[in-house]
């Protein structure tokens, strides 16, 4: 949508003219975000002035930008002047954000203090983390609130690290916290925060911990040593690192000195990063390796469960479902976090193991009563385990009851919401990113009706992923409707069916891939609705015959039939495995073989034990949505078991796609 603007500004020298004539262009947010980008101040400066005397509509935006880069030399009082002057709006509340992380880094407890209450987003674990900072400071007890918010933070900054600091001096953390979480930024690839972590313990353990993160197999042979604990929290992150590129070799060094010279909660920490490394790769020993995790951390004698992160429970869950061995399943999952455990993921696969591992009979009907139970609780029709849960009781999924509809109150109220057209608007000239934010911030603490009036707003103009995004907020409220929306309805069944392929596994996937934006274009290249990459629209286009141009990517009909070809190609290849394409789709087709290598499996199996993490969500987020696009267009196949398909294995056949025609 173009902004035409117009000002008289007087008149000025020719220079100043030119000037003025530029800055008042359609594109002036544009001009202004670049400026802001390039760190123009400048230029910067004169557009806002000129926004402002516009009274534009986005000039909040640009004066937040223009605020951003002198952020560092303001006054609280400027500050607070553009509270004043936005109150209530995104970006007043995005600048307190920014400020109070300044603050922070100024020391500024007093003006922190004042402006944290009116902070509402509350998403900025730095922010958390110095807020915490400033009630310890006051007197108060904060150590549980902040060593969690510390362990959990991904990436090293200046607030987490001082308040662990801080409290490290005041002896409420102990060196015993700062090696935890030392294996734990170690264990996710953390480098910062893992260098940080070890500046806590001292310079010896930071140059130790450059050392054996270059060299890690050097470290372990030269410098590795055993006997006090600093020697051996050394070798075992030494040894993490050997593990994540060779979990083999990681378990010889294990077996030949290292089991026997760590401390057993050292050895069991140790082997469960191998058994974690080793489940990620998908070998068959994971599940081994887990076991003797759990017989070092049973002599550190221990009554807690060790603190290893979500992850490597989660991998430990998985390998021991992967190996069959549904005792190992229930053990693992009665250690995770009482969170975790209660995840649908894993109350489902409790349950299942729970049935697997029940007696015959009169003896074994206890557990499946409280397998059944578990089952009940997870089942919902629109998530992935929930229809599990459901198929697995027997039980027909109903969608869920249309609500009433919006009254015309309700929908002018969200037609005339600020905040949302502030949104709509940044959508509409390119700043997609800026106005989904915006969007976001302006549904906190909205009803379900309002969310749905929200939702039909963006559902009305076709952006599709604020629709569907924004529906899903609802709770009790669900409009199927917009949640599972069908445009282009005509040219993506008829592409569909010219293919061979089925439409409702199409539109699942149109709806994971690109929410139906047509100008979608994902950060590695892929572009359009079905968000295919040029070389594998190239390489369809060839196999199918049909003229291949760059441009031809972002027009619609071209897109569905390169998608949808490329999906029956990928579906045939791995013999009409709804899930196994999915995958391929997603990660490449190359990944998919290899991942279907060693024991044949339930197709949940093999679907939870996909390595990566996106295309594991992708693949139940894809089945789920074309088992309810199935029951929203009144076609067969509602089922997610049966889109599963049956168990996956190694395949008997050379593949249909060769290597060099994967990308």
């Amino acid at each position: 949508m173009a902004l035409t603007l117009s000002l008289s500004l007087g008149t000025h020298d020719r220079a100043q003219a030119q000037t003025t004539a530029a800055l008042t262009q359609p594109d002036l947010v544009l001009e202004a975000h670049d400026a802001q980008r390039r760190k123009d101040r400048k230029r910067l400066s004169a557009i806002n002035e000129l926004a402002q005397a516009q009274r534009h509509p986005l000039a909040p935006w640009i004066a937040y930008w223009e605020l951003g880069l002198r952020l560092g030399e303001v006054s609280q009082a400027e500050v607070t002047a553009f509270y004043a002057r936005w109150p209530g709006t995104y970006v007043e509340d995005r600048l307190r954000n920014d400020w109070l992380l300044e603050l922070g880094r100024r020391r500024d407890w007093k003006n922190f203090a004042i402006d944290h209450p009116r902070f509402q987003m509350r998403d900025d674990r730095e922010v958390a983390c110095y807020a915490l900072l400033i009630e310890h400071l006051n007197g108060r007890n904060v150590i549980e609130q902040a060593r969690s918010n510390w362990l959990a933070q991904r990436d090293g900054d200046d607030g987490c690290q001082l308040l662990a600091a801080t409290l490290l001096d005041a002896k409420q953390l102990g060196q015993a916290d700062a090696w935890l979480k030392l294996r734990l930024s170690v264990e996710a690839q953390r480098p910062r925060a893992a260098k940080q972590a070890a500046s806590l313990l001292g310079k010896p353990v930071e140059l130790a911990l450059a050392e054996l993160q270059d060299n890690p197999a050097r470290y372990i042979n030269r410098k590795a040593k055993g006997g006090p604990r600093t020697h051996t929290e050394l070798a075992s992150l030494a040894l993490m690192r050997v593990a994540a590129s060779d979990p083999a070799q990681a378990a010889e060094l294990m077996f030949k000195r290292w089991e026997a010279e760590l401390p057993h909660d050292l050895a069991a920490w140790t082997w469960a990063q191998i058994g974690r490394q080793a489940a990620f790769k998908l070998q068959p020993e994971a599940n081994d390796y887990f076991e003797r995790a759990f017989k070092q951390q049973a002599k550190h004698q221990q009554q807690q469960p060790p603190e290893w992160s979500s992850e490597t429970w989660a991998w430990a869950a998985r390998a021991a479902m992967r190996a069959g061995d549904w005792p190992q399943v229930l053990r693992v999952l009665g250690k995770m976090s009482p969170a975790d455990q209660a995840d649908p993921t894993w109350q489902f696969w409790r349950a299942r193991a729970l049935l697997a591992s029940a007696a015959d009979g009169a003896p074994g009907e206890a557990i499946r009563a409280e397998a059944r139970s578990l089952l009940q609780a997870t089942v919902s029709p629109l998530t992935f385990y929930g229809r599990l849960a459901g198929e697995e009781l027997g039980l027909t999924l109903q969608m869920p009851a249309t609500p009433s509809p919006l009254t015309a109150a309700e929908r002018k109220q969200a037609q005339t919401h600020a905040g949302l057209n502030s949104a709509l608007l940044l959508i509409d000239i390119g700043l997609r990113n800026e106005g989904v934010r915006e969007w976001n911030f302006s549904l906190m603490r909205m009803s379900d009706r309002e969310l749905r009036a929200a939702a039909q707003e963006a559902c009305d103009r076709e952006i599709w992923d604020r629709c569907i995004n924004t529906s899903e907020r609802s709770r009790v409220e669900i409009d199927m409707n917009q949640r599972f929306p069908t445009p282009h309805r005509q040219q993506l069944l008829a592409k569909s069916r010219e293919v061979g392929v089925d439409p409702a596994y199409v539109y699942g996937l149109v709806r994971q891939e690109s929410r139906f934006v047509m100008d979608a274009r994902s950060h590695v290249g892929a572009s359009g609705l079905m968000q295919v990459m040029p070389a594998t629209a190239r390489w369809t286009a060839k196999k199918i015959g049909a003229e291949f141009r760059p441009e031809y990517m972002l027009e619609r009909d071209f897109n569905i039939k390169i998608g949808a070809s490329y999906l029956k190609l990928v579906l045939d290849d791995f013999g009409g495995s709804m899930a196994m394409a999915a995958a391929a789709y997603n990660a490449g087709p190359g990944r998919p073989r290899r991942w279907r290598e060693g024991a044949v499996l339930e197709a949940a199996v093999w679907a939870e034990n996909i390595p990566f993490n996106e295309t594991r969500d992708y693949v139940k987020k894809v089945l789920t949505n074309s088992a309810l696009y199935a029951q929203v267009l009144g076609l067969d196949n509602t089922s997610v078991r049966k889109r599963l398909g049956p168990p996956i294995g190694p395949r008997e056949s050379s593949p249909n796609i060769t290597p060099e025609e994967q990308q």
